[in-house]
């Protein structure tokens, strides 16, 4: 995962979506991350709403660098992110680039 942590997302237009060994391969070394109706997504867990938001706010920071804004479902003290490639059609190695950006904002 810190590889993909290290890269930075590249416009794809034009270009495959992974294919579902890829898929797998990447999910392999994504821990908690799973392929959920199209998109790869995982369920963060907080203390309280003050550390959902912070989190919440981190990621933008990381969807705006990036140019590559993932789908969020906030609550009180939870916060699932998800993550696929509309200009592929599918998922794409934007997707876990992102992945382990998100993940690498907590300890």
């Amino acid at each position: 995962m810190h590889l993909l942590a290290s890269q930075h997302c590249q416009p794809l237009e034009g270009q495959p979506p992974m294919d579902a060994d890829r898929i797998a391969q990447h999910l392999g070394q994504s821990p908690g991350w799973t392929l959920v109706d199209g998109a790869i997504q995982k369920g963060y867990a907080f203390a309280d709403y003050h550390r959902t938001m912070a989190f919440v706010n981190a990621v933008a920071w990381v969807a705006h660098v990036e140019d590559h804004h993932p789908e969020l479902a906030v609550s009180y003290n939870r916060c699932t992110v998800r993550f696929n490639t509309h200009s592929v059609g599918g998922i794409s190695v934007n997707d876990f680039i992102c992945a382990a950006k998100v993940d690498a904002l907590l300890p």
